[in-house]
């Protein structure tokens, strides 16, 4: 089947010789689909304050083109995450690697803020297009192994947020600082499509019937069976509060990190603001599963959070740092177990829109709260501004890690 059968949802005409990749291959690839789109996703992290001073933005500003993004990716999630079970997994990845491609020549070739909101919000679009098609994907390559699928979704996604901030500061020592991350991504995005395009498609999990198949693609009311809504609203919850610390991580971090370590360097800032990412990423490696690692795993996020902040008030890099890897630690820890007991109670048959769905929520984490952010580093200060979000954040870990004790699940202590 080719991919614009796929798009019209009618039965290929003619019999086409695709590619009958391996499942291996489909692993790697659906997760390189995944890496790939939020690395470029996250490549202007260390770029923001190069765009404050070429466009004369304050942290408000930056604040606003971050969370662009963010508010249309869970736009997408909500009207269109279920795609993918009707349409066939490669066609809507197909669809985000397209998007995506507009979304980096757009932010490359931005000149104001309202086009680097558009490129941000293309991206988020391809992001949210491919967050619920290369969940399932993995899950329907590995049946019998439902926590590997998880840890993989996960390991893609945390991975390439945490590869964006470093891989776009590295590039932006090329001529044109800006526009080269950018233009080198879509060259990474060209070259991902040959292998999607030539793929023999497995059929659509859903496929739409009738005279009306496009009917099947209307926006649905969210929805979790009965089954799943407890951990629904646990993987939710920590989903919210990790990706805030995230969201802060990749927006204003660059230069709150940069006054701590007392550098310009935008490498150094993109590692920096990458580090939580990275460790939450790295912690998906390992397979931990101790019946009391939720709520640790969320007392470590809080208490690294606000050694954050006293890392700023200290100016101590080295207490920065090992609090950065223990947020990070503790949040990958924390959100794998939860993620993996939703993903194993969720209906296979929805399992793109349970999926996209807890997505919603947790995206929201890292728009509502940093814009909230934003506003009060104009008002008071970054600092100031910081420490409070810090405390609020660490508060609401400590309280999720004494909730989810009460309402641990069999799954984590296998």
């Amino acid at each position: 089947m080719t991919v614009f059968s796929e798009l019209r949802m009618r039965p290929a005409t003619a019999v086409r010789r695709g590619w009958n990749a391996s499942t291996t291959t489909r692993l790697v690839l659906a997760g390189v689909v995944m890496f790939t789109l939020l690395l470029g996703a996250n490549l202007a992290t260390p770029l923001y304050p190069l765009l404050q001073l070429r466009l004369g933005l304050g942290p408000l500003g930056v604040t606003v083109a971050f969370a662009s993004y963010v508010l249309a990716l869970v736009a997408v999630l909500m009207l269109a995450g279920h795609w993918s079970d009707h349409i066939g997994r490669r066609a809507a990845l197909v669809l985000a690697v397209v998007l995506g491609l507009a979304g980096s020549l757009v932010f490359a070739g931005a000149g104001s803020l309202w086009m680097l909101c558009a490129g941000r919000a293309l991206q988020g679009v391809a992001v949210g297009l491919a967050t619920g098609a290369s969940s399932a994907a993995l899950r329907e390559l590995l049946p019998s192994r439902p926590e590997w699928a998880s840890r993989f979704t996960l390991l893609a996604s945390s991975g390439g947020v945490a590869a964006g901030p470093f891989t776009g500061g590295l590039l932006s020592l090329l001529p044109g600082p800006v526009s080269t991350p950018f233009l080198v991504h879509c060259v990474l995005l060209l070259l991902l499509l040959v292998p999607l395009w030539m793929l023999d498609a497995r059929p659509a999990i859903r496929p739409a019937v009738g005279p009306r198949p496009y009917a099947a693609l209307a926006p649905r009311r969210p929805s979790v069976s009965r089954e799943a809504k407890g951990a629904f609203a646990l993987a939710a919850s920590v989903g919210f509060l990790s990706f805030a610390v995230f969201g802060f991580c990749l927006s204003l971090g660059p230069g709150y990190f940069a006054a701590v370590v007392g550098t310009d360097s935008r490498p150094v800032m993109g590692l920096l603001a990458g580090l939580t990412l990275g460790a939450s990423a790295l912690s998906q490696l390992f397979p931990l599963r101790r019946r009391m690692l939720l709520p640790l795993g969320l007392s470590v996020l809080g208490a690294a959070v606000m050694l954050m902040s006293a890392a700023a008030a200290w100016h101590n890099p080295v207490l920065l740092v090992a609090a950065g890897i223990a947020a990070g630690v503790g949040q990958g820890s924390a959100f794998r177990l939860v993620f993996n007991d939703l993903a194993t109670k969720a209906d296979p048959a929805r399992h793109a829109q349970v999926i996209s769905t807890v997505y919603v929520i947790t995206y929201l984490g890292s728009a509502v709260p940093v814009i909230g952010l934003g506003l009060a580093s104009s008002a008071f200060g970054l600092e100031p501004a910081v420490t409070g979000f810090a405390l609020i954040c660490g508060a609401a870990a400590l309280v999720l890690a004494l909730v989810s004790r009460r309402g641990i699940r069999p799954v984590f202590a296998r």
